[in-house]
Formats: structure tokens, sequence, C-alpha cells
């Protein structure tokens, strides 16, 4: 048996976005629908096998991994199945940033690039921290960041520190539900959908008037927007593409436009748009 794994499956797309910053793509042998959405290169070359949640040991088995990686929640009777075949099992579960950064420096040591994973971490903290002193001196708008719309629930703790590393506050406690009339009554100046799953389609317009938030200082402005969901829920280096939509979504004036990003239509809501970035 070798000492890093060959034939790897992943159950997380966030793996397998690290292992393709790793320059390891290679050794992936299955992935899931949604690793394929944001690692287009898996697409074709590699089984579709179901998520973490609705994981088959079967399905994953036949594949013949010798390693398996998802991440929280998971099947626990299909990883005791994959356990019991002998094929080593890593689990993830994320919160913030310095997990993410322990995420790819364990992935990084199991397929043996620990010097690459460094530098994707060393990478990414440098972005992040530009980021943070490009906003340095800048007013911190209320920020209301949400990564799905029914129910409402805001994104997760490690967006809420991009939040703040954009220059922004952020409303609320991560990860949980909010009412439409508690954010309303937050009355944030920056709303930002991310939905889980829905890329860049979510309905602003649509949300804005089901919600009555009409006379919210965010959408009186016209600073509602929406960022591509794997940009902001994939626990994975493709994070600081979702901080430099969120900074430009949180200050315009100082960021141009950004991948990623859509802001609602002042057509649509009678608003005002906001200033056009200095470039």
């Amino acid at each position: 048996m070798p000492t890093h794994p060959t034939r790897i499956v992943c159950l997380q797309p966030s793996a397998t976005v690290i292992l393709a910053g790793l320059g390891q793509i290679g050794r992936i042998v299955a992935c899931t629908k949604y690793c394929a959405d944001v690692c287009p290169q898996v697409r074709d070359a590699r089984a579709i096998v179901a998520d973490s949640w609705t994981a088959k040991a079967g399905q994953i088995l036949a594949a013949r991994p010798d390693l398996v990686i998802a991440c929280v929640p998971y099947q626990e009777n299909s990883v005791s199945e994959i356990l019991k075949a002998g094929v080593r099992f890593l689990g993830l579960a994320p919160k913030n940033l310095d997990d993410i950064y322990l995420d790819v420096a364990t992935i990084a040591g199991v397929v043996g690039s620990k010097e690459a994973g460094q530098r994707i971490i060393g990478d990414m903290q440098q972005r992040i921290e530009a980021v943070r002193r490009a906003v340095s001196h800048a007013e911190r708008p209320k920020v209301f960041c949400e990564e799905w719309g029914k129910p409402i629930i805001a994104s997760q703790p490690w967006v809420a520190e991009l939040v703040e590393a954009a220059g922004g506050e952020f409303l609320g406690k991560p990860g949980i539900e909010r009412s439409a009339e508690a954010v309303l009554a937050e009355d944030p100046e920056v709303v930002i959908a991310a939905w889980c799953g829905a890329g860049d389609r979510v309905p602003l317009e649509k949300l804005i008037r089901k919600r009555g938030w009409q006379q919210m200082k965010a959408v009186r402005s016209c600073r509602v927007y929406s960022i591509r969901d794997e940009l902001l829920n994939t626990p994975a280096p493709t994070l600081v593409e979702g901080l430099e939509a969120l900074a430009a979504a949180i200050h315009p004036t100082l960021f141009p436009g950004a991948f990623g990003l859509r802001q609602i239509r002042a057509e649509e809501e009678g608003g005002k748009p906001p200033p056009r970035p200095v470039i």
C-alpha cells in the first residue's frame, strides 16, 4: 500500500477544490455533482456519487478508493461500511477560517503536498489581510448575509469573518434561522444573498417584495446583492474570491466590481444606486 492515497472519493466540494489547488486533482476517482459544479475539471473524467448526507457505501466502494473525504453531516451507516472495508476516512467540520486553514493543511499532508498547502494558506491570509488594510479607515456599514432564503438562514461563521475583513458589520448570529421582520428591524445597509446550490440565480427583486423589505436602507439605496454561492459557502481557497465580491458590495467606491457579484436593478425597486467604483 502506498503511504499517500492515490484513489480519493470526494463527497465535499471544498475537498475537491483544495485538491485541485494542490495540483492533486488526478487522485480523485469519484466526486459529487456539487464538486463538479465548483471544479468543472472533474466533470467528465470521474464517477459521480451521492453527497455526504445521502452517501451510499456500495456506490463509493465501487470506485475502489483508498481514501474518502466527507464533511458533516454525513451518513454514519455509510461511514461504518467504508471503514469496515478498510478504506481510510477523513471527515471535515469547519466552522471558521482557522478551521479551513487546518483542513487545507490536513489534506495537503495526507497527499504529501505540505509545502503546496502552506503556500495556499499563505496566499489566502495575504489576500484577506490586503482587503482588511484597504478598508481599515472606512465606515463599517451594517451587513445582513444569508445562505438560504426559505427559511432565512444567516451565513456561516467564516462568512461573518469575511464580512468583517471586507469592512462591514455582520448582523446577527451566524448560521441561525432569522425572521424577515427581525432582519428588517435591524435595517441593514447592505444585504447579501448567497443561497446554497443557487449559483448566482437568487431572485433579488422577488425576495424583497415577498418579505416586505421595500423600506429597508439597503433596498432604498439598491445595495442588495447576490454572490455566487460557491464563493462563500464552499470552505476552500475560493473564499478569497467571495471576500473580493463582498468588498465590492460593501465598499463600492474602494473596490471595482468583482466576479460572482450581481446587484439588484434600480429600475425594479425605484431606489438609488450606490456610487460608481473609483478605478
